[in-house]
């Protein structure tokens, strides 16, 4: 016990009024995936909010335990759904996590690890480039049969972290950035579109398809070339002021008066953004514009939803379930927006018994917590089983990295797809017609627009 009070030293910390609203009713125990596969209450969000409030009255200490308990939470906040008091959990462990970050030493090959990742891969272009790059030769060279091939993996114990890892694209996104998309038709506004940075690697198709979506659908796009990661792994993992380095830059490259929203198409990127408000609340510089970006951040399928959808060329026949992503779901409370869109297109959508339980990606999870991680997978690789689903949709990055791992290991005849691939797909154009667009597009790509 610590006589001089809290054992939280950050001036960012837990507070009081946000983890003494938890009135302990229990509610949040069933919705919590660590609690439904380990049954402890430890493990639970009322388990620890205890220990929270133990550590900041000084009697515990931010040891082995605590971070155990800790790192084991997924964050995906489907407690705060669940919650009567509306405890804002997220905040909570965010804030806890920071602490564990400044007042715990983790064993050196995880914390040199970490630090490479989280403040050198995530923090500039050219690093996740770089990263990217030689993750690419290893998975196209033939280096990466060979490795698993041999069993060199598993005798390492990286095989089943080594299957997660994206697969890396032949060209990036990054050309895209400073560029300037027109609308098609008649011009219904103008978007900012913040691209990701895992995204921006290895889902290049489908950064690709939210602009010709959106300009499909009358809206001009704008990627600004300043912008950077969202921060929300950062955060997540405890590097709070790399997350606010990250927000800061990002209000710089999205401050700019002639737009109607700014445009995400992952769900955890939405939702960081739109808590920049919180996140910077204490900079006196840059809380006001912390909360203006975030007021503008829409994710894509709830923008499109309320503009209004124009008719697609195509239907989607097809038997499609849909995943709702923790961070869209719980965090921005948008559930309808995305099955409204999968309906718009003719799609028989049938409901998983729990779609908005997490799959068990949560950012960096699926890595730092596999085996817990794979355990949540498989239940819910149970439920999406029952639906006999040809398609498996969802508006998540990440969740679409899991599911496909999900769907590799039953060995099921599914295909994991945003929400937005599916809707592209639909907006298909004549022969003639395409080649006036891809015509334009390159006119436009000869000119960058200057960056914000």
């Amino acid at each position: 016990m610590n006589p001089r009070g809290s054992n939280f030293t950050g001036p960012d910390r837990p507070t009081w009024d946000l983890y003494s609203k938890c009135i302990h009713c229990g509610l949040c125990l069933q919705q919590c995936p660590t609690y439904r596969v380990l049954g402890r209450e430890a493990d639970s969000p009322r388990g620890r909010i205890y220990q929270v409030l133990q550590v900041d009255a000084g009697r515990l200490r931010i040891g082995d335990s605590f971070v155990t308990h800790m790192d084991r939470c997924l964050g995906c906040r489907a407690c705060e759904t669940a919650c009567p008091s509306g405890v804002q959990y997220g905040r909570i462990l965010e804030r806890a996590r920071a602490e564990i970050e400044s007042n715990y030493q983790r064993p050196w090959l995880e914390r040199r690890l970490r630090d490479w990742f989280f403040t050198r891969v995530l923090h500039r272009r050219k690093g996740l480039e770089r990263w990217a790059k030689w993750l690419r030769v290893y998975q196209r060279s033939g280096l990466q049969k060979v490795a698993r091939a041999s069993g060199m993996l598993k005798l390492l114990g990286l095989d089943k972290v080594e299957a997660l890892a994206p697969q890396v694209d032949r060209a990036f996104f990054f050309p895209h950035l400073g560029m300037l998309y027109p609308a098609e038709g008649e011009v219904r506004g103008r978007v900012l579109f913040h691209v990701g940075c895992i995204a921006s690697v290895a889902f290049t198709g489908l950064n690709e398809a939210t602009v010709r979506v959106l300009n499909k659908n009358g809206f001009e796009v704008f990627i600004p070339r300043a912008q950077r990661c969202c921060g929300a792994l950062q955060a997540h993992a405890g590097y709070r002021e790399e997350a606010q380095r990250m927000a800061r830059r990002n209000l710089r490259a999205f401050l700019e008066p002639n737009r109607d929203a700014i445009i995400t198409n992952s769900a955890g990127c939405s939702a960081m953004m739109k808590e920049y408000g919180d996140l910077l609340q204490d900079n006196p510089k840059y809380g006001e514009h912390g909360r203006d970006v975030a007021s503008k951040v829409k994710d894509v399928t709830e923008f499109l939803a309320e503009a209004g959808l124009r008719p697609p060329q195509r239907r989607l026949k097809a038997r499609v379930t849909y995943q709702d992503p923790c961070h869209l779901a719980h965090a921005q409370k948008v559930r309808s927006a995305p099955r409204e869109l999968l309906k718009a297109l003719g799609a028989e959508l049938v409901e998983m018994a729990h779609p908005d339980y997490c799959c068990g990606s949560a950012g960096t999870y699926n890595v730092t917590q596999n085996e817990l991680s794979m355990k949540i997978l498989e239940q819910k690789m149970d439920e999406v089983t029952q639906t006999r689903a040809e398609i498996i949709a969802t508006a998540n990055t990440g969740c679409m990295l899991q599911l496909r791992a999900g769907v590799k290991a039953r060995g099921l005849n599914a295909r994991v797809a945003h929400v937005i691939e599916l809707l592209n797909e639909a907006y298909e154009d004549p022969p003639a017609a395409a080649e006036e667009q891809h015509s334009r597009h390159r006119r436009k790509r000869a000119s960058h627009v200057p960056s914000s």
